[in-house]
């Protein structure tokens, strides 16, 4: 929701009153927490944020690392911006059951299920309104590059930076999407943030399968699986096994939190437009149309379905059957593909199954990227 132009004169009397009504409303709107934070730039973020770009640590990611400048000043967003509104919608879903007969299976991260960010946004957009109707300018921003959605959260006082980087809210946990109303109304802000709640806990960096957290609050994007899975180009060999049947997403890091695990203990029943499986046959003998249609609300690395094709062929040499007709078929129509990065990764997955006898199709290949990966050590052949 976007609403650049006032409607009418705001009214100073009305705003203490104003503070509790917003956050009355984007509760009723479904929202599981509201909080209100200055809207001064961000200017710790910014420095970390250009110290880790400029160590490498960012990947290549371009969320909130293209224009960091923008992404910390919420002025870039809203002119005379004074107050940032800033709302969590949890997405906490009991763990799910993989499906059987379907053939190999992609496990996909709970946030991306199904579509969070949509109620998300009903729930902001409700107090965008209630702004613009009391004559104060308001605009809706979440999960894109217009601001650090965690760092307005904070100081929302909504919660604290775990060591993995989460936001993690008092009680609850991190299991939440967020995002934020500006607006130039002039609201109450949080005087008290809440304290670190992780203390000597270290169990999301020992939890993550490629140490991608390389100190608390730093996470490496070259080694994090989550980024490789929407990161354009080829997945690292040496993180292949790690990534094992993830299709989108890792949560490994949220799972072993202690605050996450005892809120887990009731969680949320599965939503029947939940999805958190996907059938890597199907996927790779889809049609481009038919995985944006299925699969387009995700991030796909310049809306290429090959990437998801290519996450897929390591699922595949992960936990599929070598023996199974439908798998050595996938793998043979992916090492004919056009596409010599998907041909790369079905030489990968081949050997990771065993079944290097597959390879003579591609001995011969000339592209370079096809010769590379052949001239790599094999990885270790998956157990039967």
């Amino acid at each position: 929701m976007d609403h650049p132009l006032v409607a009418a004169p705001p009214r100073p009397d009305s705003l203490p009153r104003l503070d509790h009504e917003l956050q009355a409303i984007g509760l009723a709107a479904g929202l599981d927490a509201v909080g209100i934070a200055p809207a001064e730039p961000f200017g710790g973020t910014l420095v970390h944020l250009q110290d880790r770009k400029a160590a490498g640590l960012h990947g290549g990611m371009q969320f909130t690392y293209r224009r960091p400048e923008r992404s910390t000043d919420p002025s870039a967003t809203l002119a005379g911006v004074r107050s940032l509104v800033v709302g969590a919608r949890s997405y906490r879903r009991a763990a799910a059951d993989r499906p059987a007969d379907v053939g190999p299976v992609a496990r996909v991260a709970r946030y991306a299920w199904t579509d969070h960010y949509a109620p998300l946004r009903a729930g902001l957009d409700a107090i965008a309104a209630h702004l613009v109707a009391a004559g104060w300018q308001a605009r809706v921003v979440a999960d894109d590059n217009a601001l650090v959605d965690r760092e307005a959260a904070r100081r929302a006082g909504l919660g604290w930076y775990g060591k993995n980087a989460n936001l993690l809210l008092p009680g609850h946990g991190s299991w939440f999407v967020l995002g934020s109303v500006l607006t130039d109304a002039p609201l109450e802000v949080v005087d008290d943030l809440p304290a670190d709640g992780c203390g000597a806990c270290e169990r999301c960096i020992d939890g993550c399968p490629t140490g991608a957290i390389v100190a608390p609050g730093v996470v490496d994007a070259r080694r994090c699986l989550a980024w490789l899975v929407q990161a354009p180009g080829s997945i690292p060999p040496e993180h292949r096994v790690a990534l094992h049947d993830r299709l989108y997403g890792c949560d490994d890091c949220q799972e072993v939190c202690p605050p996450n695990r005892r809120e887990d203990r009731a969680p949320a029943a599965i939503d029947p437009a939940d999805r958190p499986w996907v059938a890597v046959l199907d996927l790779l003998a889809a049609t481009d149309a038919e995985v944006l249609a299925r699969h387009g609300r995700w991030y796909v690395a310049e809306r290429q379905p090959r990437y998801l094709r290519r996450n897929a062929l390591v699922v595949l040499g992960n936990t599929g059957d070598p023996d199974d007709p439908r798998v050595v078929g996938a793998l043979r129509a992916a090492l004919a593909d056009p596409d010599a990065l998907l041909r790369g990764h079905a030489i990968w997955a081949a050997r990771r199954l065993g079944r290097g006898d597959l390879l003579e199709a591609v001995a011969a290949d000339p592209d370079p990227e096809v010769r590379a990966e052949l001239a790599l050590e094999p990885p270790p052949v998956r157990p039967r």
